[in-house]
């Protein structure tokens, strides 16, 4: 049976994920701890787990308050266990782990961070990517290349389509502007615009499919010729788009 899954707004713009079974509780990403203490307490949940899946302050700056409140166990990349707070389970990418009674995918997908890995719990059918593949978008390039991001993004590409992308921010606006102006004719895109215009709800998670069909860095294919570049390896054409969302 799949893990409950909740959303938990946190900060200006993070997003923060619990993960529920018979076998206890788990968190993805700690932005801060107020309101997931306060979902927690709600729910009459404990805390036994939180995954760090990179070093940015806005995602493990919640740490020592849910360690002091819950007892929870700190999980993140052994890799980059020098700008995590204090793990208490290190893991590597590449290799699975046990959480909760469910097998965990690992995946290395550094771009935004050299560090940053993704969690695939594939009985569940969720990715937790954080601020690599995000809701119609992808994180900025702060420590990696063009080309590491864009394999990272392929390795979460070649997931099922029908996978929970749980991504790290609401920057759906900005992100849907962008991807509106280079992919203007795409009717999937001014669908899932139109839904969010009308909805409340969190914009992530999505699934992979919907990532797909409406994400710019996920259709650098079908978006070749529009940039001019007819003849460009995958790569080069994910490095113009991304040079073009910073400036945009």
């Amino acid at each position: 049976m799949p893990l409950d899954l909740v959303t938990i707004r946190c900060l200006k713009d993070n997003y923060a994920y619990l993960l529920h079974g018979p076998a206890g509780t788990a968190l993805i990403d700690a932005p801060e701890a107020a309101p997931i203490l306060t979902e927690l307490d709600a729910r009459g949940w404990g805390l036994d787990l939180i995954l760090l899946t990179h070093h940015h302050d806005d995602h493990i700056q919640g740490v020592p308050a849910l360690v002091q409140a819950t007892g929870a166990k700190v999980v993140g990349a052994g890799a980059d266990s020098h700008r995590l707070p204090p793990l208490d389970i290190a893991v590597e990418a590449d290799r699975d782990f046990d959480l909760l009674g469910e097998t965990v995918q690992v995946i290395d997908v550094p771009g935004h961070t050299i560090g940053h890995v993704a969690f695939h719990l594939p009985e569940s059918g969720m990715a937790f990517t954080a601020d690599s593949l995000m809701a119609m978008g992808c994180g900025r390039l702060f420590e990696g290349t063009p080309d590491q991001m864009w394999q990272a993004l392929s390795r979460l590409n070649a997931l099922p389509g029908d996978t929970l992308i749980c991504s790290g921010h609401d920057y759906c606006a900005g992100n849907g502007a962008f991807a509106l102006s280079v992919d203007p004719d795409n009717p999937a895109l001014h669908d899932r615009l139109e839904a969010l215009q009308e909805s409340r709800s969190p914009c992530a998670p999505a699934p992979l499919s919907l990532e797909r069909a409406t994400n710019p860095f996920l259709r650098v294919a079908e978006l070749r010729d529009s940039l001019q570049m007819p003849d460009a390896p995958d790569a080069q054409v994910f490095a113009k788009l991304r040079r073009m969302k910073d400036e945009f």
